[in-house]
């Protein structure tokens, strides 16, 4: 687990003594340059410990990442859904419209061109947001290079063009790939016009917040009391702490913080994450580590929404797994079926 916390050291300005006693001024000189020395270091000393209680004052409680200890929200029950009638399902599947923001930048080309090929074409609208006008590709351009500033600008704009169109907001990296479908199967009883902030959760401090890396989802509901917020510099800066620059999942969970909007952290029906910060082959290499005789079920969930650090090619790969792959002879009736958007060339 990652801390955002950066070491800070002031730097110490030694100046050297002179040898010979006609160079230095005699004896007494030395000694009052020694004193004066001395002095300098704990007057810099002191100054350091002030540095770090004042930034712990504002800052403290963010940093010392532990094991987290935060809400947990799950899938419905399969049983549940097959109970319902046929026009049940039918409304229930219509009514989640999900708009995906990717945010991207110039040095992701290999990975916005898998996304754009791949997992996106199942949102009900993607688009990519990217730090600068690249020519290959189209997108929505933010000019400016720093990550909390491009969350800022990619929700604000995503609430005042969407806010009628979509009622979920899916984030994600370009390293990310996603099962929309079952990401509307999760959300499936979740009423979005709660503040819903949902991933998967990380407690850092006294805060808790969703890890960008696996994917973050807000409610409509949520996007729009962020969106109020934003316009309070004192509790949502668009720039980071002067002394420790927060990472932006972390900015964001402080910003929805101030709105009652609080991380939950997303679990399948038997208590496994579905929002995966790391890639299939890394949490099955931990698996065969940590539970050699049960792989599979120590691995994932059957129903995981997000796995991180894919290479573009590994993308192409789990849309395979995922969507065309197919074992003769078994069909798995699902209760539910989530239409692609009009137009869409997805799988």
């Amino acid at each position: 687990m990652r801390s955002s916390r950066a070491q800070s050291r002031l730097p110490v300005r030694v100046v050297g003594c002179p040898t010979s006693s006609r160079a230095s001024g005699g004896p007494g000189t030395m000694i009052s340059e020694s004193t004066s020395f001395v002095k300098g270091v704990l007057l810099g000393g002191i100054f350091c410990v002030l540095v770090t209680f004042l930034g712990h004052i504002k800052t403290g409680y963010w940093t010392k990442v532990r094991h987290h200890e935060h809400h947990h929200i799950q899938a419905p029950n399969q049983e549940d859904v097959s109970n319902l009638s046929e026009v049940e399902r039918v409304e229930l599947s219509q009514s989640i419209r999900v708009y995906c923001i990717i945010l991207v930048k110039p040095k992701d080309l290999g990975h916005w061109a898998a996304v754009k090929e791949t997992w996106s074409k199942h949102c009900d609208k993607a688009e990519f947001y990217s730090s600068e006008n690249v020519k290959v590709f189209d997108s929505i351009t933010l000019n400016t290079d720093d990550m909390w500033a491009m969350m800022r600008k990619a929700y604000k704009l995503a609430y005042d063009h969407y806010k009628d169109e979509y009622n979920w907001f899916f984030l994600a990296r370009p390293t990310t790939f996603a099962i929309i479908e079952n990401l509307k199967y999760f959300l499936l009883k979740k009423d979005s016009s709660q503040p819903f902030y949902i991933g998967h959760t990380v407690k850092s401090g006294d805060l808790e917040y969703v890890d960008g890396e696996g994917g973050i989802v807000l409610s409509i509901e949520s996007l729009r009391r962020l969106s109020k917020v934003f316009e309070d510099p004192d509790k949502c800066p668009e720039q980071g702490g002067m002394i420790w620059k927060l990472s932006e999942d972390k900015q964001l969970a402080v910003c929805l913080k101030y709105t009652g909007a609080f991380a939950e952290n997303a679990e399948d029906s038997e208590g496994k994450d579905v929002f995966n910060t790391k890639s299939v082959g890394s949490l099955i290499k931990e698996a065969m580590s940590n539970h050699p005789q049960q792989v599979v079920e120590g691995c994932c969930s059957d129903m995981a929404i997000t796995f991180n650090g894919l290479a573009p090619n590994h993308m192409h790969v789990m849309m395979y797994g995922v969507y065309r792959l197919r074992a003769y002879g078994h069909d798995f009736n699902d209760a539910l079926v989530f239409l692609p958007p009009a137009d869409s060339d997805n799988d």
